[in-house]
């Protein structure tokens, strides 16, 4: 009779159903569970939690009733069971109607896949597609796995079991609200900390309280600047000037270099019209010659005063890299502007000797 009623609970217990076991025994790799077949049944660490978790302990303990998924009947065991499809089973149910209730989730992401990343959402897999990682393009998505994110649901397909998530979103939601409050306050020629987010090849972006600002390469310092990452770090500390913000577009340009006193005004100090100087010719052009004073101080030698001969070219008279002796003729401090000659200098050699 006993052998009669074992047999008849057995064929209730049928493919592809959920039903209840208890764990009996658990193991590094594996948990047995008895769900009132002939013996317990083990199920592999891979089937007790997605993503699979380094000890099968660390998902049950002895005593626990759980869910399991009967994925067979048959085999060495019995019966092959997963927690995992269990799981799941259970949380595409909650998953119904989750895009247009707009439920923020945490997503723990697993790998990166081919226009994207695989993430791990309360059991099931989640796809969060590379443009909707971050406000900006990330080149390299490696740096995200192992990350626990938050992202709002964009697709939920329940029959197909897609869900398509973006942090986007949500980064975009967190900035309109911080955008809102500092515009609020925001003027033009306010001086603001900031914290430098991101360098490209024409400026910097500056976080200046949640709020990203472009500060443009002109704009980074006095001197000339090839690229960005030259005098700037990502996580550097500063304060910046806003240069103008339109509320419209959104759009903040800030400088750096307004935030300190323009060093062409304490190296003009040294100089005075009338003084003969020497310096190297750095640059031609269809008007003259410009001579380092300094690095990164020049002046300017017009055309008629590079040579006593009527010349067409700049380089008639003068090559890049020529060592000259000049005369400061005059100082422009309203328009920064030095104008330098090498024929006046020439002629006050000329009377000394």
């Amino acid at each position: 009779m006993a052998s009669l009623l074992e047999e008849e609970e057995l064929k209730n217990i049928q493919e592809h159903e959920v039903v209840q076991g208890t764990v009996i025994q658990v193991s590094h790799n594996e948990a047995f569970v008895d769900i009132g077949a002939k013996q317990e049944i083990p199920i592999p660490k891979n089937e007790l939690a997605y993503p699979a978790p380094e000890s099968a302990k660390d998902v049950v303990s002895v005593g626990d009733v759980i869910d399991v998924f009967v994925v067979s009947k048959g085999g060495e065991n019995g019966y092959v069971l997963s927690k995992v499809k269990a799981d799941k089973l259970a949380a595409w149910k909650d998953f119904d109607g989750i895009v247009d209730r707009q439920e923020v989730l945490s997503a723990t992401v697993t790998q990166v896949v081919k226009g994207g990343l695989v993430a791990a959402v309360k059991g099931l897999r989640a796809f969060i597609p590379a443009s909707q990682v971050e406000l900006h393009f990330v080149k390299d998505l490696n740096v995200y796995v192992g990350q626990t994110i938050e992202a709002l649901p964009i697709e939920c397909d329940i029959k197909k079991q897609r869900l398509v998530l973006s942090r986007r979103k949500l980064l975009e939601q967190a900035r309109e609200e911080k955008q809102a409050a500092l515009f609020e306050t925001l003027e033009d020629g306010q001086t603001l900390h900031g914290t430098v987010k991101r360098l490209v090849d024409y400026g910097a972006f500056i976080d200046i309280g949640g709020v990203d600002g472009l500060c443009h390469i002109s704009d980074i310092s006095w001197d000339r600047v090839k690229h960005p990452s030259d005098v700037l770090k990502v996580g550097q500390e500063l304060d910046v000037y806003v240069k103008n913000f339109d509320p419209d577009t959104k759009r903040i340009s800030l400088s750096i270099k307004e935030t300190v006193e323009d060093p062409w005004f304490a190296r003009v100090e040294r100089y005075a019209e009338g003084q003969t100087i020497t310096g190297k010719v750095i640059k031609l052009t269809d008007f003259g010659a410009f001579m380092e004073i300094e690095p990164g101080f020049d002046g300017l030698i017009p055309m008629g005063e590079l040579s006593e001969k009527r010349i067409a070219r700049a380089d008639e008279a003068v090559h890049t890299g020529d060592e000259v002796s000049v005369k400061i003729l005059h100082i422009d401090k309203k328009r920064k502007r030095i104008s330098l000659s090498i024929t006046k200098a020439a002629h006050d050699a000329e009377n000394e000797g």
